[in-house]
């Protein structure tokens, strides 16, 4: 927040912080949607950094206050839309697929045995992630059946999703490309100790510009699903291929901002404030 607050000064702009889950939203009358007595119908647009963790009806509660304000054109980034396409890895991985755009072969179930027929048919050597989830927890590799078998168990207890994603040998690395307004603005490779390769998780970061193929496959992905701005993931397999495993539409840039000169808040606000 800081970074943004001082992007914010730099270009002239006013910001104002607040947590989403303070939302008090007023219907007939004066209707309005306010946080600690600060109306967001005064906002000339709204930048949403974090979904919090929370029950199904505090985060539809949340998403539809979103909608509301932009229904009555309050500029939202990324917009409702855009994050619900992307915050549910069923969602956009489905759009990926049915657009055309390479990404893994992937199984989503709450049936414990087509789960586990999945597993074996995905080659015995899985990726399971939760359906909402960032950073890379709560993920992980199951390459022995009987493992699987107590994993999805575990799950069924909690009532839990099955998304299981065949694991693609990818010599522990791989690129986050970083779109704002329709371009590439920066762009690093990340590689770990291990199969994760976030950089929450411990991965080292080094700058990298992208291929001409790499950067159209980024922005069919950031455009596909809305965003103003977004993380890409993109996964090249030891074979060659190419996939897009995942589009964040609340990217942080941390590992990011060590490997490129230009301030990335600032050409977030920049984007932002261009578009009021």
């Amino acid at each position: 927040m800081i970074a943004l607050e001082g992007a914010s000064h730099r270009q002239g702009a006013v910001p104002s912080f607040f947590p989403i889950t303070h939302l008090v939203a007023w219907i007939g009358g004066r209707a309005h949607l306010q946080v600690r007595g600060e109306r967001l119908e005064d906002c000339q647009a709204l930048l949403v950094r974090t979904i919090p963790a929370g029950s199904l009806e505090q985060i539809i509660f949340r998403m539809d206050a979103l909608h509301r304000l932009e229904n009555i054109g309050i500029r939202v980034i990324n917009s409702p839309t855009a994050i619900e396409r992307t915050v549910d890895k069923y969602y956009t991985s489905f759009l990926l697929a049915d657009a055309g755009i390479p990404t893994p072969r992937t199984m989503v179930t709450e049936d414990f045995d087509e789960a586990l027929c999945a597993f074996r048919e995905l080659g015995g050597d899985v990726v399971v992630k939760p359906l909402f989830g960032s950073e890379g927890k709560g993920m992980v590799r199951v390459s022995d059946e009987d493992v699987a078998y107590r994993v999805f168990r575990t799950l069924e207890l909690g009532r839990s999703v099955y998304y299981l994603q065949e694991y693609i040998p990818h010599g522990q690395e791989d690129i986050r490309a970083f779109v704002v307004g329709g371009r590439v603005a920066a762009a690093m490779r990340r590689w770990g100790t291990g199969w994760k390769t976030n950089v929450a998780q411990g991965a080292q970061v080094e700058p990298l510009v992208l291929s001409a193929p790499l950067e159209e496959l980024s922005l069919r992905a950031a455009h596909l699903v809305g965003t103003d701005y977004v993380g890409v993931d993109l996964l090249q397999a030891e074979d060659g291929r190419t996939f897009v495993l995942e589009v964040n539409s609340i990217p942080g840039w941390r590992g990011l901002q060590k490997t490129t000169s230009q301030n990335i808040a600032d050409v977030i606000i920049e984007h932002v404030l261009c578009q009021r």
